[in-house]
């Protein structure tokens, strides 16, 4: 997925044992589209050469503010005009505090002090060097500042103490840096998506369940966290990490996933049900593993599940919801009539048999003005797409309890 496509990423490297992360945090960028200028600081050259940056970027390493390669001796000039972004990673104490006070000694703080384009750090350090009183306040400082501080983890570190301080992982920072340049279309609000499949317990070892890879709703949790919401996800059994950023509970029936929303709905701005509920459960459920005993297939009985999306959108001042429709035919008629029928603004539809475990998927938009129909595209586009249609849609303040 080219998520970084003719974007231009100039990425520093300071003195720290997380360089290491540097070189698969550069591959990982490449691969997505972008371009990386590699700056390194003299300190970063201690712990990984400028020779694997260049290997894994494509590109010369820059690491003196003198290098003559420019034609105008100016590489601090030159490789920030036209980027879209620098990102230190690693970003060590001694490196931010420079960027407070505007030191400018070597090619990677004078390129940060002269650049003409935003700036994102990555910090990496021993945990006691993190809450330092002095390195809280240059954080303080640096976000006043519009510095956006990505991080840090919490973990190992490698010193051998455990704590706050870690390096993003690289995967983490790329997903940081994808979401930077994501327009905030739904920053400050909250939203409850439910993905995946759910399963009904037929006895202790057997379930009733569907197809649904949680995909599509998984891509949207990632898409409006990117969009700046806080995002919590309730998920059937599926196969998916978690997307970074995205608060994730896992359930398995109906009942649990209607419990969970339940449970949380007061609180959202937004709710979006992706998730392919069982329209029915087993009502009578055996406490034993069923035996093939020849007496013939067991008799199961149904009963149906509670409909969650029907009962969040009949909630007084509850939030404002998305549905979704997954046909095999008819999808205009049937989606518009599971509209009306929920009570909804607007819904989703697709034709399952189309979309089913695939990464693309092509969708339809159904509200008040008709359809709306979706280029075909990667799942991760078209959430991003349908967040941007509910931003659009939703009204300016929807409903939310504190």
């Amino acid at each position: 997925m080219q998520d970084l496509h003719n974007k231009r990423i100039v990425l520093g490297l300071s003195g720290g044992i997380a360089c290491y992360k540097s070189a698969e945090l550069t591959r990982r960028l490449v691969e997505r589209g972008a371009h990386v200028d590699v700056v390194m600081t003299e300190a970063a050259t201690r712990f990984i050469t400028p020779v694997t940056m260049q290997a894994v970027s494509g590109h010369p390493v820059f690491t003196d503010q003198w290098d003559a390669r420019v034609s105008n001796n100016m590489p601090h000039i030159d490789l920030s005009r036209g980027a879209d972004a620098v990102l230190i990673a690693p970003a060590s104490a001694d490196f931010m505090a420079k960027l407070v006070h505007g030191r400018a000694d070597d090619l990677l703080s004078l390129l940060c002090l002269a650049r003409a384009c935003p700036l994102l750090v990555a910090p990496a350090m021993n945990r006691e060097m993190w809450l330092a009183a002095p390195t809280q306040r240059n954080v303080a400082q640096l976000r006043a500042d519009g510095v956006s501080i990505l991080g840090p983890g919490n973990g190992q570190q490698a010193c051998g103490e455990t704590g706050d301080g870690r390096m993003l992982e690289p995967l983490q920072l790329v997903a940081e840096l994808i979401a930077f340049f994501q327009p905030k279309t739904l920053k400050g609000k909250r939203v409850l998506i439910t993905a995946g499949p759910t399963t009904e317990a037929i006895d202790p070892v057997r379930v009733i369940t569907n197809r649904s890879s949680g995909k599509t709703g998984y891509a949207l949790a990632r898409a409006a966290w990117e969009a700046g919401a806080e995002v919590t996800l309730i998920s059937g059994p599926t196969a998916l990490e978690a997307p970074y950023g995205v608060t994730r509970t896992v359930v398995e029936s109906a009942q649990q996933m209607h419990d969970a929303v339940m449970s949380q709905v007061a609180h959202q701005n937004i709710f979006i049900s992706v998730a392919a509920v069982a329209d029915w459960r087993v009502a009578n459920v055996s406490g034993e593993k069923l035996k093939k005993d020849g007496s013939g297939a067991p008799k199961i009985e149904f009963a149906p599940n509670p409909d969650i999306l029907a009962t969040v959108a009949a909630m007084p001042n509850g939030p404002w919801c998305v549905g979704f429709a997954a046909e095999t035919e008819n999808l205009a008629q049937y989606a518009e009539e599971k509209r009306k029928r929920k009570g909804i603004s607007m819904l989703i539809g697709n034709l399952a048999q189309h979309v089913m475990d695939a990464d693309h998927t092509t969708v339809s938009i159904f509200d008040e003005a008709g359809e709306h129909r979706l280029p075909k595209s990667s799942k991760q586009d078209v959430a991003r797409q349908l967040i941007e249609a509910i931003a659009q849609r939703m009204p300016q303040v929807a409903p939310c309890k504190a």
